[in-house]
């Protein structure tokens, strides 16, 4: 009847087709949902056992009657709200997150058995099942583990895996954490102490799922809480905000965006994980990064991911830290560990100190000096990185001499330039008779302008903002790029003389200083020190030949 309705020519049957719709429309429109829905490559059956993929899963849903029964229901127009319900709880899924605890079983292994049920009986198969049933209990089809989900002898499904996990952790309906370390009973206290707490991957699994359930090391749920959803567990919240120090309410709806730069890498610093690359690694959904993995770079993964964030947010907060330099960056810290260091931070400086120093700038400094190292600052561009090297705006303190502190091995003295004496520790032996080699840089430019500083960048290529540098410096030999200018709009209600004065008036702040040494072709390179060296400040007492450039950093 429908195909003969379809080859007629006569008026009334066609408008009675304009009316109804095909099964294949259906079909199609059915296609285009289960395609906009953000699920891992390859998941679980749990009825059967089997590992499947899209296209298998796809086969299943058009076998089950729901799918039969939501194509004949739709006669007269596509509702996608009446299609959606049925195909996201069809293609839900439930992620499994746990520590490694030896050779867990993998894509081949599950493949070779062909089924998670028949795979030999070891305590870590047992973990994988009992997940698939804890699955298949709560009422979805799918489960998820990273074990044995992702064929990992294939570089192109590993590296999507790892760059889409986070997504999949957050569209998941539900995702399980097992924590073997944990005893049962469990009391408070001991998810914070688990192993489960220590890994870098499970970062991730904590903050990007919407629902989320504990169990211990018997699979009881944790702290015997029940419930929908142990993000609704104020006490285990409350444990978990108390243990990784951010608020309950960012770890229930957390967003990548909920969090500023330096904090995700506080709360990656304390995690580690079995190969070094996977501590960056883990942390391409938190930052929204588009670095691509390559295992066997070693520590250069958490350079890329440095280097990224540089480069698309302009922010330089991830340069202070004191420890080891990184071999892909002299500014890039070896280890993610040092970021559970507590920078120094400069206090706010407004109100009645900022007017005092704003009356005693006036009456030290002409108001030409004023605007000239005003405008250095501002017409400084963003940081950037290029062939693994920095291009760091910052204010340049020359050394005039370098000393080693008398019975010691590590403690060095040096003259600065506008900055007088400043004592730094290091591993490195560093060359006394090059003092003129060696620079402090002050690159905390943002703070420097202040929080009403609103700066379009562009350009013009003429600008000659560098011409106030020392006299016996030159900018390019030094390695230092002249600043381009930029468009800078003062706020209204501040004249612009006044608006620069308080930028100087920052400028004179104490502040957290990097070292770096001369190389021979221009370029830096920075001293790592044992301890952040902060500099006291310039008070009032303000150089009228202020340095402001852009420094190449290897």
């Amino acid at each position: 009847m429908l195909h003969r309705m379809e080859q007629s020519h006569d008026p009334a049957i066609i408008q009675l087709r304009k009316t109804y719709i095909s099964p294949s429309d259906t079909i199609v429109a059915i296609g285009s949902i289960v395609s906009e829905i953000c699920c891992p490559i390859v998941v679980i059956d749990v009825a059967t056992g089997y590992l499947c993929d899209e296209t298998e899963r796809m086969r299943i849903f058009k076998a089950d009657p729901r799918f039969k029964e939501l194509v004949s229901s739709i006669t007269k127009n596509v509702d996608k709200t009446l299609i959606r319900p049925v195909v996201e709880r069809f293609f839900g899924y439930v992620m499994f997150s746990h520590a490694w605890e030896g050779k867990e079983p993998s894509f081949q292994d599950v493949n070779l058995a062909n089924s998670v049920w028949d795979l030999p009986e070891t305590p870590l198969n047992n973990k994988l099942r009992v997940f698939c049933q804890e699955t298949r209990r709560l009422g979805y089809n799918w489960a998820w583990s990273d074990t044995c989900c992702i064929d990992k002898s294939t570089s192109s499904i590993l590296n999507q895996s790892l760059t889409s996990m986070y997504k999949w952790y957050a569209n998941s309906a539900a995702t399980l954490v097992f924590l073997a370390s944990v005893t049962h009973p469990s009391k408070p206290g001991d998810l914070a102490r688990s192993i489960w707490m220590t890994r870098a991957w499970t970062l991730q699994e904590l903050l990007s799922p919407k629902v989320i359930f504990f169990y211990d090391s018997e699979w009881k749920p944790y702290l015997g809480i029940t419930g929908t959803n142990h993000k609704q567990s104020p006490e285990i919240m409350q444990e978990l905000a108390d243990t990784i120090k951010i608020s309950t309410g960012t770890i229930v709806t957390f967003s990548p965006d909920d969090l500023g730069v330096r904090e995700k890498l506080r709360l990656a610093s304390t995690r580690n994980a079995t190969k070094e690359e996977d501590v960056a690694y883990s942390l391409i959904g938190i930052f929204k990064s588009d670095i691509t993995p390559r295992y066997g770079e070693g520590t250069d993964a958490l350079g890329h991911l440095l280097e990224e964030i540089v480069a698309r947010t302009g922010d330089v907060t991830i340069l202070a830290w004191s420890g080891t330099s990184s071999s892909y960056n002299s500014c890039l810290p070896v280890s993610v560990s040092v970021y559970s260091q507590i920078p120094y931070v400069p206090p706010s400086l407004e109100g009645e100190e900022m007017e005092t120093r704003i009356t005693k700038l006036r009456g030290k400094l002409s108001q030409e000096v004023v605007l000239n190292t005003y405008n250095q600052i501002m017409f400084l561009p963003p940081a950037r990185f290029g062939t693994r090297r920095l291009h760091l705006p910052c204010i340049i303190f020359p050394v005039r001499k370098l000393e080693l502190r008398r019975g010691t091995e590590k403690l060095y003295r040096a003259k600065v330039s506008g900055l007088g004496k400043v004592g730094f520790s290091t591993a490195d032996d560093l060359p006394l008779d090059e003092a003129q080699k060696f620079v402090f840089a002050h690159p905390w430019i943002d703070h420097i302008r202040g929080p009403n500083s609103v700066v379009a960048w562009g350009g013009d290529p003429e600008s000659d903002a560098d011409s106030n540098c020392d006299s016996d410096h030159d900018a390019e030999s030094d390695g230092v790029s002249p600043p381009s200018s930029p468009l800078h709009v003062l706020p209204p209600q501040v004249d612009g003389y006044t608006r620069a004065l308080q930028v100087i008036a920052r400028l004179g702040q104490p502040f957290s200083a990097l070292l770096l040494l001369q190389q021979p072709k221009g370029e830096y390179r920075r001293v790592a020190t044992e301890e952040e060296i902060v500099v006291s400040g310039l008070g009032t007492n303000i150089p009228t030949n202020i340095r402001a450039g852009v420094l190449e950093i290897l």
